[in-house]
């Protein structure tokens, strides 16, 4: 029964070990964190509660609105979304750099996030780019996200399911 015990403890011990260098070696961000800067502006935004006039434009019709919005973390998602630190992907991004734009690019089929463009002012983000494509025998998709900081979003999507037609949109925000 000693035996047991001990071999139990002592086993028990090494996974509680393991489990925090996975924890560890998971906050270690390769790449530009999307998630956390959204995450960010969503909290800056929602106490700043700007005044924002909304266009969204399908297939050519468009509707106009001066709104509040609500809940800043839910309309950046599909921003955050576009996370390009996740495990799996490490090492997937070629990272190009100049003194303004970091831009991180990926040509892997089983990625959808083909591009995210960052471009600073110094130490602080001025845009930021992200190009999201998805295609397989069924569909084909495509979109184009942009934010400029404390101006506005744009975010523009097109899609083509077989035996339909296809489908674009556009959702503008601006500050």
């Amino acid at each position: 029964m000693n035996k047991k015990l001990i071999f139990f403890v002592f086993a028990l011990g090494l996974l509680s070990c393991n489990q925090e260098k996975q924890i560890k070696a998971n906050t270690d961000l390769l790449y530009f964190d999307i998630k956390g800067y959204f995450k960010k502006e969503s909290l800056r935004l929602q106490q700043l509660n700007p005044n924002i006039l909304k266009e969204v434009n399908i297939n050519g019709s468009a509707e106009t609105k001066k709104l509040t919005i609500k809940d800043w973390e839910k309309e950046f998602s599909i921003f955050a979304n576009a996370d390009i630190n996740k495990a799996s992907w490490r090492g997937s991004f070629k990272v190009q750099k100049n003194d303004e734009e970091v831009t991180y690019t990926s040509s892997n089929k089983r990625i959808p996030i083909k591009k995210v463009a960052v471009k600073y002012f110094g130490d602080e983000v001025k845009k930021v780019e992200i190009i999201i494509s998805n295609k397989n025998i069924l569909y084909t998709s495509g979109d184009s996200l942009i934010y400029y900081p404390d101006s506005l979003f744009v975010i523009k999507k097109h899609q083509k399911i077989k035996l339909l037609k296809a489908k674009k949109y556009q959702v503008k925000e601006i500050f």
